[in-house]
């Protein structure tokens, strides 16, 4: 059934070509990058759905004329596609995704947590007070880049900060191919400010800390009060969290919005490519060294070394570069050994019920 979604475009001036209306699929971020991996008959028989939310009882899809739950599964997050099966949901089939943006479950469990997937822009989110860490930013950016989404830093608050300037300067040193905008998500700005990356058939993504204003931002875009928000302790700008689960939020314009619970430990994992692009001139300097395994502490011939004395790089990001590329491979690491430690596992498994079936 087709659907007239006219009364939620804006409205054209004479002389102006009228927009065509946004479908329902478009609306919730189908782009040709699904749409060629389905025919037309395949569409009919497994209609394609999004997962717009995640809960331990399971996945609530949203599709043409569908609203549903489906059984929970591992391998699918917030903003996958699926192709409902509608006979049997727990069978429908993943599709390829265009990105995914993941990190190293907390705790000790050496698990991939998936955050959230098909993201066009990831918004990251801070404010200009105490909040402000430009390490953790490089982790959001780094995440983003590594997962082939277009990452944009906003900073909020700026209305209650006398010199916001200071937080723009900060920023803007963590890759020249980073947006940097200051605004007050209580205000029109957010609109303004954000339009060219929320056009209908994108997906956008808020993260960061709680308390930064994630949901507010969420709100402003959609006109309405569609995610609870609360406010931050004044003492140390610590903010509650607000949003209890990752959810998508379809605008009236066509644009989908990602609105996720502030992450108080974000770890990476699999994300080598990511971190590069940020420190890509630590990177790159690294390629001059002697040894391929140079920890650019103090080997000879290290050229990270040589230009830290020569004050061309600075000491506080150099330390920064190091602890993430540690990180990165430390838990990438430690989850391939999980990886091949449930492999086994599951072969013993599998041998110990083919040899108990012989018996049988």
């Amino acid at each position: 059934m087709t659907r007239d979604y006219s009364a939620f475009l804006p409205s054209t001036s004479k002389g102006e070509t009228p927009k065509p209306p946004v479908s329902v699929l478009q609306s919730l971020g189908w782009q040709p990058f699904f749409a060629q991996q389905i025919s037309i008959d395949d569409m009919h028989a497994t209609p394609p759905v999004r997962v717009t939310e995640v809960h331990r009882s399971g996945l609530r899809v949203l599709g043409d004329g569908i609203d549903m739950m489906v059984p929970p599964r591992a391998d699918a997050t917030v903003g996958d596609w699926l192709l409902l099966d509608h006979n049997l949901p727990s069978a429908s089939q993943l599709m390829e995704r265009k990105s995914l943006i993941k990190r190293r479950a907390a705790g000790h469990d050496r698990s991939v947590q998936l955050i959230a997937a098909n993201i066009d822009t990831a918004f990251i989110v801070t404010s200009c007070n105490l909040d402000f860490n430009v390490a953790r930013l490089e982790r959001y950016v780094a995440l983003a880049f590594d997962a082939g989404v277009t990452p944009v830093i906003l900073l909020t608050k700026a209305d209650l900060c006398e010199d916001p300037s200071t937080y723009v300067a900060d920023a803007e040193t963590i890759s020249a191919e980073v947006a940097v905008l200051t605004l007050n998500a209580k205000s029109d700005e957010p609109k303004i400010k954000l339009a060219s990356w929320c056009k209908p058939g994108q997906t956008i993504a808020f993260l960061g800390s709680s308390g930064v204003g994630k949901s507010t931002l969420t709100n402003a875009l959609s006109g309405e009060e569609t995610a609870a928000t609360q406010s931050i302790r004044e003492d140390d700008a610590k903010g509650r969290h607000t949003t209890s689960h990752r959810q998508l939020h379809i605008l009236p314009n066509g644009c989908a919005v990602l609105d996720t619970p502030g992450v108080r430990e974000l770890q990476l994992t699999d994300a080598e490519e990511g971190v590069a692009e940020v420190f890509s001139d630590l990177d790159a300097l690294s390629l001059e060294c002697r040894f391929n395994n140079c920890t650019h502490v103090s080997e000879p011939g290290c050229a990270v070394q040589a230009a830290l004395k020569s004050g061309a790089i600075d000491e506080a990001r150099l330390t920064r570069w190091r602890k993430l590329v540690a990180e990165d491979q430390h838990n990438t690491a430690s989850l391939a050994q999980r990886r091949t430690k449930d492999k086994a596992f599951g072969k013993m498994v599998k041998q110990a019920k083919k040899h108990k079936s012989k018996q049988g």
